[in-house]
């Protein structure tokens, strides 16, 4: 469970939608930015990405929990969501607002599910696309490359695994 001191969790609803697009469109700003596309063709392409994405998610683990990461007064800092299978937990999507990144919100929720995950004796998955900048807090958290699927690398931490998330 989520310890004080670490931004809450609240189930992700129905009102959420245009809230989870934004969350979705600020993670994809940068490779946006150089397409030359006028900001109609980007909220389009974007839109249309974004309900690709949910539907997606939704159909592939449907028993996941989707939850916005809120902080003081249920201000919403970002997004996560985390499928607890049989076999190994997945976080299929982590995502913050561009001003709540570098904070060290990931580190601390990453941290929490590794520790719920570790008693139970399930790995912890995550999908990474090559060049993130977030492959430096997944090596720094134990997770090693364990498939490579062209854009994306799986990487999973062991459940053994030292703690060392400092």
């Amino acid at each position: 469970m989520i310890t004080a001191g670490t931004p809450g969790l609240r189930p992700a609803g129905p009102d959420d939608g245009e809230l989870l697009y934004r969350i979705y469109a600020s993670t994809r700003e940068s490779e946006l930015a150089v397409t030359g596309w006028d900001e109609p063709a980007k909220e389009a392409f974007l839109r249309m990405q974004f309900t690709a994405q949910d539907t997606s998610y939704h159909a592939t683990f449907p028993d996941a929990s989707y939850d916005l990461i809120v902080g003081d007064g249920e201000r919403v800092l970002g997004r996560l969501y985390v499928d607890r299978g049989e076999k190994a937990w997945l976080v299929i999507d982590i995502a913050l607002l561009p001003e709540h990144r570098g904070k060290g919100i990931g580190t601390r929720l990453l941290s929490e599910i590794l520790g719920e995950a570790a008693p139970a004796g399930k790995p912890v998955q995550i999908y990474v696309e090559r060049f993130n900048p977030a492959r430096h807090l997944y090596d720094r958290l134990g997770f090693r490359q364990i498939a490579d699927q062209g854009v994306y690398l799986l990487l999973e931490r062991e459940p053994g695994y030292p703690n060392t998330a400092s």
